[in-house]
C-alpha cells in the first residue's frame, strides 16, 4: 500500500491507496500546532483499521511541516508544488491553471504544452499571511461570522476596498469598515475579492490563467462566496483578453472545485510513489516518531530555545501573590455600588467602543464607579450602543447628568447617542490613569488592534507613541493565534505558564511574526509554548518596535499597564520582567479597571465638562434602544472631490427633529440625519456640490444675522468718496 501524508501550517491530510491506486481511505483534521501527535494518531488507525505495514508499505509526506515527521517514520519528501502538479497532470490533463490557498500559503501553477511534453510555471507567497485561509478566517471570528463564512455570498454585495498584500493592513481596512458602519455581508464580500485580487494580481506574474482552471485547498472548497469571486473574476479576465473558450463549453464550467480538493497533495504523493519508489519511502513504523514526542523533542527545544515565563515556582508564586488574577472574561459587568430601587442615581455615563470590545461605565459625581459593563464588539458601533445603554438601563434607574465617548466608534455614534463631545483616545486613557496613580510616569495601554505609550510629566502627557497599523504587538493578535489553536480566551494564560521553555521568535512585523510561528511548529514546539513565547515577544513589540522606546529609564520610575491586554496574567509577567530589566527599581502597577479605564476616562473628561457649566445632549435610554437606521453604499456615495473617489457609506439614522436632506442625490426626509463614514480626509464629508450650496446659505445666514463688526467698522470709518 501507498501512503500520502499532507502535513500542513493548520491540518494534516492522508490518503490511503491500494497497489492499484485505487484510494481506500482519507482524511482530514486539524492538528493545533501538535503535527507531531497528529501524524502518529494517523499512522496507529492506519495500521489497526487498514492493515497499513512496517517494512513493507510506502509513506510519501510533504507540506510545510513534513521535514523532521518523516525523518522519524522513514518516509519520503515530495516538495508540495510537485506533489500539487503530479495529482493535477493524472486527474486533470486539461487544466491550465491551478490556485491552491492553504492555511498560511498560497500557490499558482501555469501549465502549458500538451501530453508529455507539459511544462509548469510556479509561483509561491508562503511569507504573509495575506490572501490566505488562516487572513479569511480571523477576520471572520473578529465579526462573529466564522460559522456562517461558508455560506456567505459574493455576489449582490457593494465592495470595499480592503487590503489584499497583507493581513495586517487588511484586518486595519476592515476595523475601518466596521467603525462606518458597513454591513458585515459587505467587508466579508470585499474580503472574498481582495483574495482572489491578491492571487490574480500577485501571483500570476503577468500570465493570463487559461481555461481549464483548478481551485485547490480548504478556502477554495468550503467558501461558496470565494468561488463566486473567482469566477467573476476569470470570466472578466477571459472577456478582456479575448481568450477562446473550448467548443460547446460555457465559462462556469471551466472553473473547476473538486470535491476532493483538500487531498490533490497527498493524492499526488501516493502517484509518484507509485510511479517508482525504488526501495525509498519503506514506512518503519511509529516507534522513533512517538519516541520523538515522548523525550527527544525537549531535549532539541532545550538547546534552541529559552526559558518559561518564570524562573521558579516561587518566582511564580510571588507574582501571583502581587498581581492576583485580573478576569479574563471577553464580557462582563460590575455592580460596585448598591442600586437603591426606585432612586434615580446621578450619574456620567463613559463608552469606549473599541476594536474588539466596547465598554461602558457608570461614574458617579463624587468620581465613584458605579457601574461597568463590556461585551465583545458585533461589528456595528450602533448595535454595540444600543447593547452596551439597554444594559446599563436594565440594571438601575440612572438620572444622566453628562456623556462622554471615545474609541474607534466615537465620531460616528456622537450625534445618534447624544454624547457630550468625542474624547481623543490618548486623553481618556490618561485620564482614567491619573485619577487613580496621579503621580504616574507612563502609561502602557494594549488594546485590541492599536497600543498607546503615554510619558506623564507634571500630571500631564508630554510625549505619546500610538501604533494603529500593526497588530504584532496586541490583544487581537494573541487572540488570533490562540484560536487557531482552539484555545479558549481565558485560558491563554494558565496554558502559557505550563510551558517550561518557549520558542525564540522574530521581533517586529506581525506578518514576519506569524511566519515564525509557523516555523516553530515545524520545528515541533507546542501550543503552550508558542503562546509563552508570544506573551515574551509582546513587550519587544510594544516598547522597542511599535514604541520605539529603547531607554525606559529616561521615562521614569513608576509604570502603568492598562488595555484589555492586560487582563492576561502571562503578558503582565512578561511585562513586568521585561520592564525590570530595564529599569530594576520599576514600580509596576495593573490598572484596577485595566479594560474600562478608556471609558472611565471619557466619563471624567464629561464631567469636566459638566462642571464648566455644559448640559447634556444625551438623548435618552428608550430613543437609543429605539434607534432605526439604513445604511448604503452606492455609486452615488462615491466621493468626488479628488481622483481618489472613495467609496463612502452614507448611514441615515431616524432621529427626532433633524433636519433631512431633501436636496440630496440620495434624499432624506425630515426626521433622519446622516453620518457619512469611510472617507479618507474630511473633504469626504461634504456630500456633493449641493451640500456646498446648502453649507454656503447657512454662512450667508449667519453672516447676516452676526456681522462681523472689524470689517464693518473697516468699511465704513475708512469709506471716502472719490474726488
Amino acid at each position: 500500500m501507498y501512503c500520502g501524508l499532507d502535513v500542513g501550517s493548520t491540518t494534516c491530510k492522508y490518503v490511503l491507496c491500494a497497489d492499484t491506486g485505487e484510494v481506500l481511505a482519507q482524511e482530514y483534521e486539524r492538528h493545533g500546532s501538535k503535527q507531531a501527535e497528529k501524524v502518529s494518531d494517523f499512522l496507529r488507525r492506519l495500521e489497526e483499521g487498514h492493515g497499513l505495514t512496517p517494512h513493507r508499505d510506502y509513506v510519501f509526506f510533504t507540506g510545510s511541516g513534513a521535514g523532521i515527521i518523516a525523518a522519524l517514520t522513514g518516509g519520503k519528501i515530495i516538495q508540495e508544488v510537485v506533489a500539487v502538479a503530479a495529482a493535477v497532470e493524472k486527474f486533470h490533463p486539461a487544466v491550465r491553471f491551478v490556485s491552491e490557498i492553504g492555511g498560511e500559503d498560497m500557490k499558482t501553477v501555469f501549465f502549458q504544452g500538451e501530453g508529455g511534453a507539459r511544462n509548469k510555471q510556479v509561483f509561491m507567497q508562503s511569507a504573509c499571511s495575506g490572501g490566505t485561509g488562516t487572513f479569511i478566517e480571523k477576520t471572520a471570528r473578529k465579526l462573529g461570522v466564522a460559522d456562517r463564512l461558508p455560506r456567505m455570498q459574493y455576489g449582490g454585495h457593494t465592495l470595499h476596498k480592503i487590503s489584499s498584500k497583507c493581513g495586517i493592513f487588511a484586518e486595519a481596512d476592515s476595523n475601518t469598515l466596521v467603525k462606518a458602519g458597513v454591513p458585515i455581508e459587505e467587508i466579508i464580500a470585499s474580503l472574498f475579492e481582495a483574495v482572489v485580487y491578491q492571487n490574480l494580481a500577485t501571483l500570476t506574474k503577468g500570465n493570463t490563467p487559461a481555461p481549464e482552471v483548478l481551485l485547490l485547498g480548504g478556502p477554495n472548497l468550503f467558501f461558496k462566496g470565494l468561488q463566486e469571486a473567482w469566477r467573476f473574476h476569470l470570466r472578466k479576465i477571459w472577456e478582456e483578453r479575448k481568450v477562446p473558450f473550448p467548443e460547446g463549453r460555457d465559462p462556469e464550467s471551466l472553473v473547476l472545485v473538486p470535491e476532493n480538493a483538500l487531498y490533490y497533495a497527498a493524492l499526488g504523493c501516493v502517484d509518484i510513489a507509485r510511479g517508482g519508489a525504488n526501495g525509498v519511502g519503506i514506512y518503519q513504523g511509529r516507534d522513533q516518531l512517538d519516541w520523538w514526542i515522548r523525550e527527544g523533542q525537549y531535549e532539541q527545544k532545550k538547546e534552541q530555545g529559552r526559558q518559561g515565563l518564570w524562573k521558579s515556582t516561587e518566582d511564580l508564586e510571588e507574582f501571583h501573590r502581587q498581581y492576583g488574577a485580573p478576569s479574563m472574561e471577553p464580557g462582563g459587568k460590575r455592580n460596585l455600588c448598591p442600586s437603591p430601587t426606585g432612586e434615580r442615581i446621578q450619574c456620567l455615563v463613559g463608552c469606549d467602543f473599541g476594536s474588539t470590545t466596547a465598554k461602558a461605565v457608570c461614574l458617579s459625581l463624587d468620581k465613584e464607579i458605579l457601574f461597568t459593563c463590556s461585551a465583545l464588539s458585533a461589528g456595528n458601533p450602533i448595535e454595540d450602543a444600543k447593547s452596551l445603554f439597554r444594559e446599563i438601563r436594565d440594571v438601575g434607574t440612572w438620572d444622566v447628568r453628562g456623556v462622554g465617548i471615545t474609541g474607534y466608534g466615537a465620531e460616528l455614534l456622537q450625534n445618534i447617542v447624544g454624547a457630550d463631545a468625542p474624547i481623543v483616545e490618548t486623553v481618556a486613557h490618561a485620564a482614567a490613569t491619573l485619577h487613580f496613580f496621579p503621580d504616574a510616569n507612563c502609561i502602557c495601554d494594549v488594546g485590541g488592534v492599536d497600543m498607546k505609550i503615554m510619558v506623564i510629566k507634571n500630571g500631564t502627557v508630554s510625549d505619546f507613541r500610538l501604533n494603529s497599523q500593526c497588530s504584532s504587538g496586541n490583544g487581537a493578535f494573541l487572540q488570533g493565534v490562540a484560536e487557531r489553536f482552539n484555545i479558549p480566551l481565558e485560558e491563554i494564560a494558565s496554558r502559557a505558564f505550563q510551558a517550561q521553555a518557549v520558542p525564540k521568535l522574530a521581533m517586529g512585523c506581525g506578518v514576519f511574526l506569524q511566519s515564525d510561528i509557523v516555523n516553530q511548529q515545524r520545528k515541533g514546539w507546542q501550543t503552550d509554548e508558542i503562546l509563552a513565547g508570544l506573551c515574551a515577544t509582546l513587550p519587544l513589540n510594544v516598547w522597542v518596535y511599535a514604541g520605539g522606546l529603547n531607554n525606559l529609564a529616561a521615562v521614569g520610575k513608576k509604570f502603568v499597564l492598562q488595555g484589555g491586554t492586560h487582563k492576561n496574567l502571562a503578558v503582565v509577567k512578561a511585562q513586568v520582567d521585561f520592564i525590570r530589566s530595564k529599569v530594576p527599581d520599576a514600580e509596576i502597577l495593573v490598572h484596577p479597571y485595566s479594560g474600562e479605564a478608556g471609558a472611565i476616562g471619557a466619563a471624567l473628561c464629561a464631567l469636566e465638562r459638566r462642571e464648566r457649566g455644559w448640559k447634556t445632549r444625551f438623548r435618552g435610554f428608550d430613543i437609543i434602544e429605539a434607534l432605526t437606521y439604513q445604511t448604503t453604499t452606492a455609486k452615488e456615495t462615491v466621493c468626488q472631490w479628488c481622483p481618489v473617489n472613495c467609496q463612502r457609506t452614507f448611514i441615515d439614522v431616524k432621529v427626532s427633529g433633524a433636519k433631512g436632506r431633501p436636496w440630496s442625490k440620495i434624499p432624506l426626509r425630515e426626521g433622519w440625519e446622516r453620518v457619512i463614514t469611510n472617507n479618507s480626509c474630511p473633504k469626504g464629508l461634504v456630500e456633493d456640490v449641493n451640500e456646498v450650496k446648502v453649507i454656503k446659505a447657512e454662512i450667508e445666514k449667519t453672516k447676516d444675522a452676526y456681522p462681523n463688526i472689524a470689517d464693518l467698522v473697516r468699511r465704513e470709518a475708512f469709506r471716502h468718496s472719490t474726488v
